[in-house]
């Protein structure tokens, strides 16, 4: 059975969206921050402690899995849900991130038919269509699957994102021609750098081949700027269907979370919560600043000294099995003694962190007064 969604209501001052998504008999509420497992699994975290979190969707990465073990291998196995243990709604992307960082001559790479890269694990030559990334995807089982885009980096000029959109839209044409699997939602994605008209553009054409939801891409490279990004959002999201998902790619800052739901969008995933935990880092709600935009970051490094006796927990309020059960000075103890702990526990009160940001968005946008929200999380200490 498809997710379905559905619009509940809007804000009444900033448009910022309120949706349900219902799957298998139970409903997950937008807007909504969905956990990364890139391998069919979130790195350090077991399903039951990603459960934990009270997410709604999770990922994983098709090109990886395609790799290994390989889709027949998980096909075989019963699909996703059956291979990893988890059971709630599971989205694959459509691998063209990670072959469009492998392709190393662009101009020669990258064909109308597809892309040739070299596989990072083996040194294989490798080919990746529209046509395989879908039938890949349908093999995973997955409740939502991507369409197959080509990911443009964010330095490439006017003409070569025109091109990029035009073979973008070809490509998901022909990658819907081939989606086989009909419990399996397929998404469009929305391209077109930080250019109005071609975001507008993009969008339009890729509504028009009428899509289960649609995504926006080409935000998350690391050399774009914040208005860039956010410029890129507010230009996409007023040409989609209101009554479909839309889902912002590979964002998961705090305060990126905060504008794109101000822009229209209902998801989110990225790897960061899970990262940023493998290095020692805690997102919380106090403020640093970090001159991007002049907009705020929030996280500690629990690896520093000054938290050696530190005996509160993370974050006071939490509800994380990180913050009711241990303190910084434990956490602090585990990152620097290099124990696999630490990380777990980290990852599990920052993706918690990211997921009770999303609940306290939805009660906002509940009551109208998401500004007053996002201004108070903004400037928060």
């Amino acid at each position: 059975m498809k997710v379905e969604f559905e619009l509940i209501k809007t804000d009444k001052e900033t448009g910022a969206r309120l949706g349900k998504i219902k799957y298998n008999g139970k409903e997950y509420e937008t807007p909504m921050f969905m956990p990364v497992g890139t391998q069919a699994t979130v790195k350090t975290l077991s399903p039951e402690q990603v459960l934990e979190t009270k997410p709604g969707i999770i990922l994983a990465n098709t090109y990886h899995l395609w790799q290994r073990p390989g889709e027949d291998v998980i096909e075989e196995a019963g699909g996703l849900h059956k291979f990893m243990n988890f059971h709630g709604p599971i989205l694959t992307d459509s691998g063209g991130y990670q072959v469009f960082s492998l392709a190393r001559n662009k101009k020669k790479d990258i064909t109308e038919e597809g892309v040739h890269f070299k596989s990072e694990l083996s040194g294989a030559k490798l080919f990746l269509t529209p046509e395989k990334s879908i039938e890949i995807q349908n093999k995973l089982g997955s409740d939502i699957a991507m369409s197959f885009d080509e990911c443009p980096p964010a330095t490439a000029d006017y003409n070569y994102l025109k091109n990029s959109i035009e073979r973008t839209l070809r490509w998901a044409e022909r990658g819907k021609k081939v989606h086989k699997n009909p419990d399996q939602c397929l998404f469009g994605i929305v391209q077109g750098g930080p250019y109005e008209d071609l975001r507008k553009w993009s969008a339009e054409q890729t509504v028009a081949l009428d899509f289960d939801g649609y995504s926006i891409g080409g935000v998350a490279n690391d050399d774009e700027c914040k208005d860039d990004m956010y410029k890129a959002i507010e230009y996409s999201t007023p040409y989609l269907p209101e009554n479909k998902l839309r889902y912002l790619m590979g964002v998961g800052e705090p305060v990126d979370l905060i504008e794109g739901v101000l822009r229209g969008v209902d998801i989110f995933d990225c790897v960061s919560p899970t990262r940023l935990a493998r290095h020692g880092n805690a997102l919380v709600y106090g403020v640093k600043d970090t001159g991007i935009s002049g907009l705020k970051e929030k996280r500690i490094n629990l690896k520093n000294a000054c938290f050696k006796r530190d005996f509160s927990s993370i974050e006071e309020g939490c509800d994380c099995y990180c913050c009711q059960n241990y303190t910084k000075a434990y956490v602090h103890h585990l990152m620097r003694c290099d124990e696999t702990f630490g990380a777990t526990l980290l990852s599990i009160h920052n993706i918690r962190f990211l997921i009770r940001l999303c609940e306290k968005m939805r009660e906002a946008i509940r009551e109208d007064r998401f500004a007053s929200f996002r201004e108070e999380f903004l400037n928060s200490k």
